[in-house]
């Protein structure tokens, strides 16, 4: 089967990358369609093509005009015109990982739709990102109907897409497989600042419904009532977090406090878990977290918040779970577990061994593959939303 795997800004490489791979190694004809690769990308294709497909003005405007207002309007406008008469992707089936601009992948979407080709979209997120994407998601729900078939990683998302009005036999449930990040370097441990005392981690992306401020509100707690700690915090920043740091500097424990702010390469990401003693998912709402996902292996002992995938692990005793927009409860569940390397180890253990549990990417690129194929059957008669 020849398959078009998009995901024009790569929202999520990792994910991206490891599918591709297990369909690939199913030997499927495969092509991963993103932006070009930055030197941050851990991407290295193994049984399929990478094509650096979209946003190539973008990315190249990019190296002068930063990230900020006129690199988005340049994405967005290139993207716009690209939708509207760019050549469409060609393949056995399309499977459209992100909708980046929803104003402008409708047109893309209604271009497809009357080639008849098979339409598979993975919701990754209910709440078109996380409800914090304004024009960027605007509509992005009525798109849902051009495909075929619809993805999701659990049942949360599943409810949530049949409450909205999407009809249940439209979506299948694929469990997200654990993935890895590259490995860390010797160059990239010895940028690391070495703990002189239990390291609490924040890594990933960061935006408002990831809680950053929720988890600075309880360390600041601990460490007020004399708890000895460390919080780092390793990511790119997607909302202004200088009130946050500044409220530990004006609380006199900026020297507790390390921050790695950015898009940082995998293996600096990686030597950051290793560096940590604990890792901290204070979501204020989550379907999925690859950055969860993407520690399992290492493991860690993890406090999430409970809420989708972290909910759906609430018999699995392998992560403390703790009320979400609760700082107080977050601040009380962090205590006993800095204070005792013992209880450390023995969540790490669990945290690893869920990690074996969860499935493997062959499962998940079987599964994927019965989709496409469900899809196509159809896409032959015709179907799209009222299949």
């Amino acid at each position: 089967m020849k398959i078009a795997m998009v995901d024009p800004s790569l929202f999520t490489g990792r994910y991206d990358d490891s599918l591709c791979a297990a369909l690939g190694a199913q030997g499927h004809d495969v092509t991963l369609l993103g932006r070009p690769l930055r030197t941050t990308d851990a991407i290295l294709p193994q049984n399929y093509r990478y094509s650096p497909r979209y946003f190539r003005v973008g990315e190249t405007a990019r190296r002068f005009v930063g990230e900020g207002l006129p690199f988005r309007a340049i994405k967005a406008a290139e993207y716009v015109a690209d939708c509207l008469i760019g050549a469409k992707p060609s393949a056995d089936v399309v499977h459209y990982q992100w909708l980046p601009f929803a104003p402008a992948d409708r047109h893309i979407l209604r271009r497809l739709s009357h080639t008849g080709v098979p339409l598979v979209h993975t919701v990754h997120n209910a709440s078109a990102y996380h409800g914090d994407a304004n024009l960027q998601g605007r509509g992005y729900a009525e798109l849902l109907d051009h495909f075929d078939r619809l993805i999701v990683h659990g049942q949360t998302t599943k409810d949530a897409l049949v409450s909205k009005g999407v009809a249940s036999e439209r979506i299948a449930i694929i469990p997200h497989p654990p993935m890895q990040l590259a490995p860390a370097t010797d160059a990239s441990r010895a940028a690391m600042p070495p703990p002189q005392s239990p390291r609490i981690l924040f890594f990933g992306t960061i935006r408002p419904y990831k809680g950053l401020d929720l988890l600075i509100e309880a360390c600041l707690a601990l460490w007020r009532k004399g708890a000895q700690f460390e919080l780092a915090i390793a990511g790119k920043p997607f909302m202004d977090i200088a009130p946050m740091l500044a409220s530990v500097t004006d609380a006199g424990f900026a020297q507790s406090l390390h921050t790695d702010l950015g898009f940082l390469e995998e293996s600096r990401l990686s030597a950051w878990i290793e560096s940590a003693d604990l890792l901290v998912f204070p979501y204020r709402h989550i379907d999925s977290s690859g950055a969860f996902l993407s520690a399992l292996h290492c493991g860690k002992a993890m406090v999430c918040t409970d809420t989708g995938l972290f909910s759906s692990l609430r018999d699995e005793d392998a992560v403390a779970l703790v009320p979400c927009e609760n700082a107080d409860a977050l601040a009380q569940s962090l205590l006993p577990i800095l204070q005792s390397a013992a209880i450390r180890h023995e969540m790490g253990n669990r945290a690893a061994a869920l990690g074996h549990r969860l499935g493997n990417w062959d499962k998940a690129g079987s599964a994927t593959v019965d989709i496409y194929q469900q899809a196509q059957a159809i896409a032959a008669r015709g179907g799209k939303a009222n299949a």
